[in-house]
């Protein structure tokens, strides 16, 4: 009797003494902390595209190793509803904002809100660049640099005959508009220097998404049947002018998309994309974290961290193990 009521004791003991060393937030802490570090809230633009789930998954991950809890959520392309997630963030007093705006001037506002509540915002792939915000630190692709590069890519396509182009944009995302500033540069040069002229004879808004890219590129098909190519501003804008291609039966136009998932790099390896300058979002997502971190003890952070570009063709998708 006397070894069951120490047995009890001890276990009662142990159990009390483990009180409180649960993390609170809506996922597990780090290995070897006894709390949660606090919440980072992650309005992202859409995850209906994948490059936007890779960086959330990695803010997630990342942030996990050192204690943080991250709520991830889309704002759909509307500015409104990413405004109401902000807003919730603030309520919530989460210890961090990480933001890829719908639109970088509608969000202001909204964004001063969380200046004036002492949290810190960080901005992914889609800066905002806008005076009267605080922005802790800005992580991005080199968009202007992987435009430069898609430029590049559709001269190599053309060849020295050159011809007509459709530009597929996305202008509500600054990202996309220093994508296309980026193409424009190297096509102007190029004509410039009085090779194969390189002719954009229309530029559409493509949504970012395969949907409207699709409709913009039959549009544009159909505008212009001597079109010879189409950069799209993203890899699904690319899938949908490519399915508008194949319908149309115009399969010589050559695509030159922007991303490099998954689902972007496949048709490359196909033949059915040209070439795309490929993003790393899981770089983003895993920096922005360790941004967070830093920023959290007190450490100076760059304005902006760009990360480059690389071209990828045919060439590459073929030597790619992650492919079939």
């Amino acid at each position: 009797m006397k070894t069951r009521c120490l047995a009890l004791v001890l276990c009662l003991v142990a159990l009390w003494g483990g009180c409180g060393d649960k993390p609170s937030g809506s996922g597990p802490s780090a290995p070897g902390t006894s709390r949660s570090q606090g919440v980072i809230g992650v309005s992202l633009l859409t995850l209906d595209n994948p490059f936007f789930k890779v960086i959330g998954d990695n803010i997630t991950a990342e942030g996990r190793k050192h204690g943080y809890d991250t709520l991830v959520v889309s704002g759909d392309k509307d500015v409104a509803k990413q405004g109401n997630q902000i807003k919730d963030f603030i309520v919530k007093k989460v210890s961090a904002i990480v933001l890829s705006p719908c639109d970088s001037k509608s969000i202001i506002p909204v964004i001063q809100e969380a200046n004036a509540a002492g949290i810190p915002v960080f901005t992914v792939d889609i800066p905002c660049n806008e005076p009267g915000v605080k922005i802790a630190s800005q992580i991005a692709t080199d968009n202007e640099g992987g435009g430069r590069e898609a430029g590049q890519a559709m001269i190599e396509a053309l060849g020295e005959a050159g011809g007509k182009i459709a530009v597929l944009h996305f202008k509500q995302a600054e990202s996309c508009q220093l994508r296309v500033k980026g193409f424009m540069e190297v096509i102007r040069a190029h004509n410039a220097a009085g090779k194969g002229r390189i002719e954009v004879v229309t530029e559409l808004e493509s949504g970012g998404a395969k949907d409207v890219g699709y409709k913009a590129a039959e549009d544009a098909l159909q505008a212009h049947p001597d079109l010879r190519g189409i950069f799209a501003i993203n890899d699904p804008a690319a899938l949908g002018a490519r399915a508008a291609v194949e319908k149309a039966g115009k399969t010589r136009v050559l695509i030159v998309g922007f991303d490099g998932q998954p689902e972007g790099k496949q048709p490359i390896r196909d033949g059915k994309i040209y070439a795309d300058p490929i993003q790393f979002p899981d770089q983003m997502g895993i920096q922005v974290a360790q941004a967070i971190l830093k920023h959290s003890k007190g450490e100076a952070l760059p304005p902006q961290v760009l990360i480059p570009t690389r071209l990828y063709r045919k060439a590459d998708a073929l030597q790619d193990p992650t492919l079939r």
